[in-house]
C-alpha cells in the first residue's frame, strides 16, 4: 500500500514538472542567438567584494596647476600659448616688451612653469601686461583627483588605502582603479556626505576636471562565494531569476528562479537556484524575456537532440503514439493525457487516504 502511494506521488510530480519546463524554456536558432548577442558565463566560486557606491567628480591634483604672469609691466609682443593646447615646461609662453627704458626696449620671455594643457589664456598680442595680471593657466593632467561624495553613514567603513573602481560615463563607461588617499576633514551638513579623495593616474589625459564619476569603493572582501555577474540577474525584488543554458539542448535557455544574498556593482551572491558549472546568460538576458517561445518548440529541439519524436510538451511518446499521428493526419500530444493521469492519481490518493482512515477507525473499535 505504501509503495503504491509513493509511486503515485512521484508520477504526479513528474507529470506536473513537464509543462513547467516547456513554459520556462526559450529555444532559439543560431540566427536568434546572434541577433540577441547572447553571452554566457560559467558560475563558479570566487572572492566576493562588498562595496560602497558614491557619486563625485574629477578634479585637479594639488600642485598640478600653474599660472603665467610677469614681474614687469609692459606690452605683449607675441603670445605663443594656445587655449587647450599642450605646452612643455621651459617653453616661451609670452614675449613681453618691457616699459623699462632702452632702444629698443628690453624684451622679457615668460616661460611655461610646468608641462601640461593650457586651460586659459588672458592675453593677446599688443595688450598691456601688468604684474598682477594672470596671462594664462596650465594644468598637468597626468595625475588627477577623483573626489567622491560618500554618504556620511558609510564613513566608518572607509580607510586610506582602500581600492575603488571609478567609472566615468563621459568615456563610455571606462573603469579606472585607484586607492583612497584621504578623507575630508569635515562633512557637508547640507548633503550629508563626506569627501573621499582618490589619486588616479591619467597618462592618456582622458580624465578631465569636472567630469562626473561613479565610485564603487571596496570596503570588505569575503572568501569563496558562489556568485554570478550582476548583469545576469533579472526580475524584481520578489521574483529574482536568471537564464541558464540548457545542458541538453543547443541554443536553449531555461528561466531559473534564484535566491540572492549580497549584491554589488559587479556581482550577486547566490544562495540557491544555480550550481557551479552552470552557464548563465550575462548579455542579452533581458531580451530573452521577450523572445517568447523562441524560433523552435521544445518538441522540435528534443526531436533533433534525441533522434526520435516527442510530445508537444517535451515528454516521451508512448509506443504507438507516432503511428496514431500518421493515421489521423495530425499531431497528438500528451497534454490531455497528462492532465487525465494527474486527476486519476489525485483521486487514487484520496481513495487511499479514506481507506486508511476507515481501517484505523475499524481497528480502534
Amino acid at each position: 500500500m505504501r509503495a503504491l502511494f509513493f509511486l503515485l506521488l512521484i508520477t504526479s510530480a513528474a507529470l506536473a514538472a513537464e509543462p513547467g519546463r516547456n513554459q520556462n524554456t526559450v529555444i532559439l536558432d543560431e540566427a536568434g542567438v546572434r541577433n540577441l548577442r547572447l553571452k554566457t558565463e560559467v558560475v563558479e566560486r570566487s572572492e566576493f567584494e562588498e562595496t560602497v557606491f558614491a557619486l563625485g567628480r574629477i578634479a585637479i591634483f594639488p600642485g598640478n596647476r600653474a599660472v603665467i604672469s610677469s614681474r614687469v609691466a609692459g606690452r605683449a609682443s607675441e603670445v605663443f600659448i594656445k587655449h587647450d593646447h599642450p605646452v612643455a615646461k621651459g617653453e616661451v609662453a609670452v614675449l613681453v616688451e618691457s616699459r623699462q627704458p632702452g632702444n629698443p626696449p628690453p624684451m622679457v620671455k615668460l616661460l611655461a612653469p610646468i608641462s601640461g594643457l593650457v586651460s586659459t589664456t588672458n592675453i593677446v598680442p599688443g595688450e598691456a601686461v601688468e604684474p598682477d595680471k594672470i596671462l594664462g593657466e596650465i594644468l598637468d593632467l597626468t595625475k588627477v583627483y577623483a573626489l567622491a561624495r560618500v554618504p556620511e553613514h558609510f564613513a566608518g567603513k572607509l580607510a586610506p588605502g582602500q581600492s575603488a573602481r571609478i567609472e566615468v560615463p563621459a568615456l563610455g563607461g571606462r573603469v579606472f582603479t585607484a586607492r583612497l588617499e584621504h578623507m575630508g576633514a569635515t562633512a557637508d551638513a547640507e548633503s550629508g556626505t563626506i569627501e573621499a579623495a582618490f589619486e588616479v593616474e591619467n597618462p592618456d589625459l582622458l580624465l578631465r576636471p569636472g567630469m562626473r564619476a561613479e565610485f564603487s569603493i571596496v570596503v570588505e572582501k569575503s572568501g569563496s562565494v558562489l556568485a554570478i555577474p550582476r548583469s545576469a540577474l533579472q526580475g524584481d525584488l520578489s521574483d529574482r531569476f536568471v537564464y541558464v543554458r540548457d545542458f541538453e539542448l543547443p541554443n536553449a535557455f531555461v528561466k531559473t528562479p534564484v535566491v540572492v544574498g549580497r549584491i554589488t556593482d559587479r556581482k550577486v551572491e547566490i544562495l540557491s537556484g544555480v550550481f557551479e558549472s552552470d552557464e548563465v546568460v550575462t548579455h542579452g538576458a533581458y531580451s530573452l524575456a521577450f523572445a517568447g517561445g523562441g524560433s523552435l518548440s521544445l518538441k522540435e529541439a528534443l526531436d533533433a537532440a534525441h533522434g526520435h519524436e516527442h510530445a508537444a510538451d517535451g515528454s516521451e511518446l508512448k509506443e504507438g503514439d507516432s503511428k496514431g499521428e500518421a493515421a489521423h493526419g495530425h499531431e497528438h500530444t500528451s497534454e490531455g493525457g497528462g492532465r487525465f493521469w494527474m486527476i486519476v492519481s489525485g483521486g487514487l490518493f484520496l481513495a487511499l487516504v479514506v481507506v486508511s482512515l476507515r481501517r484505523k477507525g475499524g481497528a480502534g473499535a
